[in-house]
């Protein structure tokens, strides 16, 4: 085989974004699209780091802030924030999730020799959600596995909470308008 393809199918593509002041990296394979951040439905009961879930086409979408799951400072919501849309393994199965990020910077292409041990110190990024890390200009970005981020029993109550608000049909992921407040009023009267 020819060295230039060989060393093109060994390179991997990777998304980077930014959380707090740390550079992230996902397998480009895992990110389904970026959407803009918009209007997020909170779900009663959830843990800090589940922001609620969104209508993404029809579908709910549950969403998740890395920072807070990861004990990072929050930074409020600003221009550049945005959800990346990722698919993450449960019971051999994809989940859909949304990931809130600060902004997104890059796509970079990694081979096994540009990525790095992760060192036993120096990030607050719990290690075992990491693969490794790779060196983005001169600072180093955090490749995170996206699979472990969402633990299976994480990832399983954030598939019963779609699939709950699907059944339930609550407002907007329900795939119908709410009333106007003059039907809203016209069947009460209908009702009486």
């Amino acid at each position: 085989m020819d060295t230039a393809i060989k060393e093109a199918i060994e390179r991997e593509q990777y998304l980077t974004f930014f959380l707090v002041n740390e550079e992230c990296a996902i397998s480009i394979l895992k990110v389904r699209e970026i959407i803009e951040y918009d209007t997020i439905t909170t779900v009663p009961k959830m843990e800090p780091w589940v922001r609620g879930v969104i209508n993404l086409r029809g579908a709910v979408v549950p969403v998740v802030d890395l920072a807070t799951k990861f004990g990072m400072e929050q930074k409020p919501v600003g221009k550049t924030t945005c959800i990346v849309i990722v698919e993450a393994k449960f019971e051999d199965q994809q989940t859909t999730v949304g990931l809130i990020v600060d902004a997104v910077s890059q796509v970079m292409e990694l081979s096994e020799d540009d990525i790095q041990p992760v060192p036993d110190f120096g990030t607050s990024v719990n290690m075992d959600y990491l693969l490794g890390m790779a060196q983005s200009g001169r600072k180093f970005a955090l490749l995170l596995d996206v699979d472990k981020v969402l633990t299976t029993e994480e990832l399983r109550d954030l598939s019963l909470v779609s699939s709950s608000v699907e059944n339930q049909g609550l407002g907007e992921f329900g795939g119908e308008e709410p009333p106007s407040p003059a039907e809203a009023g016209q069947n009460l009267d209908q009702e009486n």
